[in-house]
């Protein structure tokens, strides 16, 4: 079998449970069950109370697996918040074709439904965690964007023949508003130097604790280049007080906060044709932030 192969629909409870008993058979009894909101591109159950198993849900996504393998471990000592650890490296075979980790659980509830009781603390505590994020060592061996990192870190000159055909999505004002907001982005130009970025700052991806960030998540995208995509909570989440303290503490360049916008645009733009409604509806708040040039 190949990575072609992967099947998402057949990615289930029995599937999980199975590898697990064949490859780590000391967790084989711990019991196993699917994780809600587990996202589009990784299938997760829990397994027991400490461990998470995370299997990639199509081919496109399996270069992520052995990304967050590897370099997981070494971005953790450096980063002012948990991370998932790596506890077992599950490998390719006959019942499943491509890798799969089991993680460390870590506890907290996911900010797109958590209550935000201090915005403000939590701008901050995630500012906080880019920053040190940017500051870790980059070597040569680094990963670089590309398909792995949905190309995130690299260029917004990617995604432009693209922005040209959904920006119809929006219409008059707002189309030219829109334009405006993707020329400015493009026309800041990253200079560097690459740092560390996530590639998927979002609050499905945020853990809160007792209404405090408390984890940070899914590294699939992660690699080393610019770090505007990282900047996209500005409009997607935090306002008022809570937006100045992410932007305060954030401390990147006028430059980044324009690419940043472009970021948060091509996926307002991509999402509001989505469905269910509720990406929809949240594609059109994040628009009307970028459209009210806050």
């Amino acid at each position: 079998m190949t990575q072609n192969a992967i099947d998402a629909s057949r990615i289930d409870a029995c599937l999980a449970r199975d590898l697990v008993a064949i490859q780590f058979p000391q967790w084989a009894d711990l019991p196993l069950r699917p994780i809600e909101r587990g996202g589009n591109d990784h299938r997760m159950f829990r397994l027991g109370d400490d461990l998470l198993v995370r299997l990639p849900a199509a081919p496109g996504y399996v270069p992520q697996v052995a990304k967050e393998q590897r370099w997981l471990p070494r971005l953790a000592p450096h980063l002012s918040l948990p991370v998932p650890e790596v506890r077992g490296v599950g490998a390719p075979s006959e019942a499943f074709p491509a890798p799969w980790s089991v993680y460390g659980w870590l506890s907290g509830e996911p900010a797109a439904t958590a209550r935000l009781d201090d915005p403000v603390a939590l701008a901050g505590d995630l500012a906080d965690f880019l920053v040190a994020l940017r500051q870790v060592p980059v070597t040569a061996d680094a990963p670089r964007p590309g398909l792995h990192s949905a190309f995130r870190g690299g260029s917004l000159e990617h995604w432009d023949e693209e922005m040209g055909d959904i920006l119809h999505r929006v219409h008059g004002r707002e189309r030219d508003i829109a334009a405006g907001i993707w020329r400015d982005a493009l026309a800041a130009t990253f200079l560097g130097p690459d740092v560390w970025f996530h590639g998927d700052v979002s609050v499905n991806n945020l853990l809160l604790t007792d209404g405090r960030l408390s984890g940070v998540i899914d590294f699939g995208c992660s690699a080393v280049g610019d770090p505007a995509c990282d900047t996209v909570m500005r409009w997607t989440l935090f306002r008022g007080r809570a937006r100045e303290e992410f932007h305060r503490r954030l401390d990147v360049d006028e430059a980044t906060w324009a690419r940043g916008r472009g970021w948060a645009l091509w996926k307002g733009l991509i999402m509001i044709t989505n469905k269910p409604p509720g990406q929809a509806e949240f594609a059109r708040r994040v628009l009307d932030e970028l459209m009210a040039g806050v």
